[in-house]
């Protein structure tokens, strides 16, 4: 598979910016200081996952959003419709490249009007520089997911692990879906986690894998390294704790997963 993935990136400007992101994200906006960037995601009010992106604040009164999967002009508009008389300006940028850059320290920003460079520790992302996909293997084994199109909509933040990746804030005001956030972690209820697996075979991002109808996980970014292939899936707590080892047949059709690491909500 070489797929690349493009940089899909959307500004949020204005005097009221910060506010503005505070109020719709579930991260915690308000401590992010300029040159740095967060992990943050857009919630519907069942808490399920619209968007996942890296927010980035480039200035007092300008973010920068790199989404994780999804269409930059599509969150765009619908983040339109909650502007009412907030002082902010949103705008979908034109799709740029994304390739891998040198090592850099965890959510750092360095910008220019060409590129924007993001600290990821053992590399960096860079938006605007030549296309590759040498960064896509090292952040799906650390458990950063990129959400296919089949997803969207679809995943609750513990099934995506994102309080680890404090993506979510469970001390903020409220926010889309932070009703939903709070239950799931205080009260538990949440039936589907995040594995990096080996796959026995090839499949597409977006793949529901189904034992007898019913779908037990959904695979997220897959990378090829050599003849084999990795991915990230979201997997149905039973159908892991029903497991006696760590490769098992997960669907009619012959696929075996082998779970590498999994991680907690």
């Amino acid at each position: 598979m070489t797929t690349h993935h493009s940089a899909q990136t959307l500004s949020i400007e204005g005097a009221d910016a910060v506010a503005f992101a505070h109020a719709q994200f579930s991260s915690d906006v308000t401590a992010l200081a300029v040159g740095q960037w967060q992990f943050s995601a857009w919630l519907d009010a069942q808490g399920r996952v619209r968007a996942l992106f890296h927010l980035a604040r480039l200035a007092d009164d300008s973010l920068l959003l790199l989404l994780r999967g999804g269409v930059a002009a599509d969150m765009a508009d619908a983040l339109r419709r909650f502007v009412f008389r907030s002082k902010v300006t949103l705008r979908a940028l034109e799709p740029r490249t994304l390739g891998t850059g040198p090592v850099l320290a965890m959510h750092t920003v360095l910008h220019d009007e060409a590129t924007l460079t993001l600290g990821c520790d053992t590399h960096s992302l860079i938006v605007g520089a030549a296309n590759d996909n040498h960064w896509r293997l090292a952040q799906l084994r650390a458990g950063w997911p990129w959400l296919p199109a089949e997803v969207l909509n679809e995943l609750l933040p513990p099934a995506l692990s994102l309080l680890r990746l404090h993506a979510v804030a469970l001390d903020k005001g409220c926010y889309p879906g932070q009703e939903i956030v709070a239950r799931l972690h205080y009260r538990g209820g949440n039936k589907r986690h995040l594995h990096c697996v080996v796959l026995s075979q090839e499949a597409l991002a977006g793949t529901a894998l189904r034992r007898d109808e019913r779908e037990i996980a959904r695979l997220l970014d897959v990378v090829k390294i050599d003849d084999s292939f990795e991915a990230l899936a979201v997997i149905a707590d039973e159908s892991v704790n029903a497991q006696s080892s760590k490769n098992f047949q997960i669907t009619s059709d012959g696929m075996h997963l082998q779970l590498r690491e999994s991680w907690p909500a």
